[in-house]
């Protein structure tokens, strides 16, 4: 029974990785035809677009997938859907704000599967404009260490735009304005420094600092809300340590 119980198991954490794989997969290649869409379907005249799909390509989207995504947002394939950016906002545990970035073709759907999965995990929905001003629009390159110091870093995109670099551990971050990110995107690559990604995220501009319960409540609402189909995005501004990072797991 033992050996058929770790093989039971084994098998559903697949399943759900692959799931999540899945919905990942889902919400890039949604990204490519949103960008394709609003900006034509050439990668070299399109930045947005060209983002998105080296960012599905770095997460390991199939490129027929890429290229169907691309020609369905540019109008040279049929199918493409009429997709609308929408955020809600809310409370975690202790607080914490709740940003909420959808996709969706269907604004009912999204608002219902937002409110659920925030209700059912212990947060609360909030008014537009309750938490919204507590984040601000950033560009945000991430990028593997790779033998890179601080300093190459920061020397390589400054006159970019970017605005600091930080140390994340085992990668850099690198924030600017929202209207410089290609630009440092595109230091990076002048110099030959690989990226993980170059997006415009939201970033909190007060922190709140959490304890393991309460950070273990706001990783289940957020874990509920990235498993909503229309839910792309997930931002909050709690200030969780290396100690309760460790506590968690």
């Amino acid at each position: 029974m033992s050996g058929h119980s770790k093989w039971a198991t084994t098998k559903h954490k697949k399943a759900a990785v692959d799931a999540k794989r899945g919905k990942l997969f889902a919400k890039l290649v949604k990204n490519i035809e949103v960008a394709a869409r609003t900006g034509g379907g050439e990668p070299e005249a399109n930045p947005t677009l060209f983002d998105a799909m080296q960012k599905a390509r770095k997460n390991s989207v199939p490129q027929d997938n890429i290229e169907r995504a691309r020609k369905r947002g540019a109008g040279e394939e049929a199918g493409g859907a009429e997709w609308q950016t929408i955020m809600y906002e809310g409370y975690g545990p202790s607080g914490v704000a709740v940003l909420i970035e959808c996709l969706t073709d269907n604004r009912n759907r999204a608002a219902g599967d937002v409110r659920t999965a925030m209700t059912r995990n212990g947060g609360s929905m909030a008014d537009a404009g309750s938490v919204s001003y507590l984040f601000s629009r950033r560009g945000v390159v991430l990028l593997p260490k790779a033998g890179l110091s601080e300093d190459d870093v920061l020397a390589a995109v400054l006159e970019a735009g970017a605005d600091e670099v930080n140390d994340l551990g085992e990668s850099y971050e690198i924030l600017s304005e929202p209207s410089d990110v290609v630009d440092v995107r595109k230091a990076l690559q002048a110099e030959g420094i690989e990226y993980d990604s170059a997006e415009m995220n939201f970033l909190p501009s007060v922190q709140v600092p959490v304890d393991a319960e309460a950070a273990r409540k706001l990783f289940k609402i957020v874990d509920a809300l990235e498993d909503c189909d229309d839910v792309q995005n997930v931002y909050f501004n709690a200030d969780i340590s290396d100690d309760v990072m460790a506590e968690v797991g």
